[in-house]
């Protein structure tokens, strides 16, 4: 068998580690399958968890690389969507590796690549939501990532094209609904209008979860949603849950 034997042993680990799992194949397998001793495969990599660091190792530093590009991005639009598509072309090219990660979390195993890719977790979801995001932005943000990589393992066998057209559309109504408070404040300062005066109704749940649940002030609800003081307290005042909070006020006195 002819060729480098390094990335011969390289080409047979993705292939089976990504059909049966990393645990399930052994180093003695895949020596067989490339025409070596195992001692000859334990020359070029000691043991076979170097061969799965080996083989994540371009998938980390591109991840990286496209969310350090991402976050330079000035306009919040144009960054979320550097993330989503920096992000899903990445994972399309890499997933073989993904299917690793589900059959048995093994890419997890080593501490190392484990902090890396919490890290990219939590860097690409930053950069989804920015730094003054509620719960309900975080959460969405950790929905968009898991929209990304989940349905390129799980419909791997579709055509690149069609798969990523189809997680695209999936992905656009969270990513649409996740920075529209971000959106409105940014429209109204490119206009000359400064905070903008209207909340849409999702900012307005927001705002009625963080009076109520989170017993936030109306200056930080302000602040956190990017309008005025006297809008949130506007908006609070047309809103069922405000009428309800006051009636339910009148008839415990």
């Amino acid at each position: 068998m002819t060729g480098d034997p390094r990335a011969r042993i390289l080409r047979l680990s993705l292939e089976l580690f990504a059909e049966r799992g990393f645990h399930a194949v052994s180093v003695r397998e895949l020596a067989e399958g490339v025409g070596l001793t195992k001692t000859a495969v334990l020359y070029h990599f000691p043991s076979k968890a170097e061969i799965l660091a080996a083989l994540v190792e371009p998938l980390l530093e591109q991840t990286e690389a496209v969310l350090a590009a991402a976050h330079a991005v000035t306009d919040p639009q144009a960054r979320r969507w550097a993330v989503v598509h920096g992000l899903l072309d990445t994972w399309l090219e890499h997933s073989a590796l993904l299917r690793i990660q589900m059959h048995d979390q093994a890419l997890s195993a080593a501490d190392d690549t484990y902090r890396r890719l919490r890290d990219i977790a939590l860097s690409a979801q930053r950069a989804l939501v920015g730094p003054a995001a509620d719960l309900v932005d975080e959460v969405r943000a950790a929905q968009i990532y898991a929209a990304l990589s989940d349905p390129v393992v799980l419909f791997a066998d579709r055509p690149v094209d069609q798969l990523r057209a189809a997680i695209l559309e999936g992905v656009r109504p969270l990513l649409d609904s996740t920075l529209a408070p971000v959106d409105a404040e940014r429209s109204a300062r490119a206009s000359g209008r400064g905070r903008p005066g209207v909340m849409d109704a999702r900012m307005v749940e927001s705002a009625e979860r963080m009076r109520d649940t989170e017993g936030r002030g109306v200056e930080e609800i302000a602040a956190r949603l990017g309008v005025s003081r006297a809008t949130v307290y506007r908006h609070l005042r047309r809103s069922p849950a405000a009428s309800s909070h006051k009636y339910n006020n009148e008839t415990d006195r």
